[in-house]
């Protein structure tokens, strides 16, 4: 098969995409093993990004970014899953975190922080979920108590990606309990952070994940996000598409991957004298993958390219990421079957890409709240 061409691809993003895969070849891949092994990517990968420019892609370019839009982040998401890797937390800092200081920021905080953010002095992170509150962010305990000039923040937060690395947390807390969803606040929050263990997931085993203990922690009331109390829930709002998205891209990504290097071997294997290929089975098994593959990649580029037009909405949003994710989930399955016993060794990248598929289906907002994301909108 041809390989497709999205249409918003253009010569820039072309030479993006190669600078993208090779340092994704050589910084990147190579050291999955060890990544694992030590739960989290070194420390110095995220300078080194900054200093190729890959950090914070469609952040101004007056903050240190590098000018551009979603697109550039949407090919550098591609590259990071066709190097088969889950460990470097890139979604996060650059295309989340940056974006809510970008958004919501002061043209003083913009200055503070995005520069650092896009240089790899800083690891960003987003502290949303509780171990009581996961989809349900009006559910969440932690607290911001104003005392003059400065907030007092108490409470915990867990399977934050880049909890260990992260120099700046954007923590989601209730500044008036009483007023519900109008009481959550976005306040940024500086290295002073209690950091919990480093979870022990069953995929995405060299992503920096941890969790976040607050015990009164002190901040200047100038990190607030937005200016004022009570905007927090609709800045969420506001960014979950972008998100969601994300999860999207990364995930159609991750079927190609897939169809990819199971094509390479059932070529390769042999059974009963013959090559995989050569089955039947084989054949209509891929013939379907292939066909997943295509027809996600359709209407993720359609929504790649509504993002690029401000018109990407919430329920389509949702949509993106429940149908990518749960597609990419199908397909790796099946493309484990066809690896045989070989599909379920570490070793083998499809085996990791297995493990690391099924948590797509869960974070972002799980999949069942999407259905009722999308429900809402009919």
């Amino acid at each position: 098969m041809a390989e497709r061409r999205s249409r918003w691809m253009d010569s820039d993003l072309d030479q993006l995409r190669q600078l993208a895969r090779t340092f994704m070849e050589k910084e990147v891949a190579p050291h999955q093993e060890r990544f694992a092994e030590q739960k989290q990517v070194d420390r110095d990968l995220w300078r080194r990004a900054g200093e190729v420019g890959l950090l914070c892609l469609s952040i101004p370019e007056e903050y240190g970014g590098g000018g551009g839009t979603f697109a550039h982040e949407a090919v550098l998401l591609e590259e990071q899953a066709r190097a088969g890797d889950s460990a470097w937390g890139n979604s996060v800092h650059s295309g989340i975190v940056a974006h809510y200081l970008n958004s919501y920021g002061s043209e003083e905080q913009k200055q503070r922080w995005l520069p650092k953010l896009a240089s790899g002095e800083y690891v960003g992170a987003i502290a949303m979920t509780e171990p009581g509150a996961g989809s349900d962010l009006q559910g969440i305990r932690t607290k911001a108590v104003r005392e003059g000039d400065e907030y007092v923040i108490n409470g915990s937060k867990t399977f934050i990606t880049n909890g260990v690395h992260a120099d700046l947390v954007i923590v989601v807390a209730k500044t008036d309990p009483a007023r519900g969803a109008q009481g959550i606040s976005l306040i940024v929050v500086e290295n002073d952070i209690r950091r919990g263990r480093v979870l022990d997931k069953v995929g995405m085993k060299g992503q920096d994940t941890a969790e976040l203990f607050f015990d009164d922690v002190r901040v200047p009331a100038a990190n607030l996000l937005g200016g004022q109390e009570g905007l927090g829930f609709v800045q969420l709002m506001q960014q979950l598409p972008q998100e969601r998205l994300i999860i999207g891209v990364c995930s159609v990504a991750g079927i190609e991957a897939a169809v990819d290097v199971t094509l390479k071997y059932v070529k390769e294997r042999t059974a009963f004298g013959k090559e995989l290929m050569k089955f039947q089975n084989t054949r209509f098994k891929l013939a379907e993958c292939a066909t997943e593959a295509a027809v996600t990649r359709a209407f993720v580029d359609e929504c790649i390219e509504k993002h690029l037009r401000g018109e990407l909405d919430v329920p389509t949003a949702a949509m993106a990421k429940w149908w990518a994710s749960d597609r990419l989930g199908k397909v790796v399955d099946e493309c484990v079957q066809l690896f045989g016993g070989y599909g379920y060794m570490n070793e083998y990248p499809i085996a990791r890409a297995w493990s690391d598929a099924r948590v797509q289906r869960i974070f972002g907002g799980t999949n069942e709240i999407m259905k009722e994301i999308i429900a809402r909108s009919l």
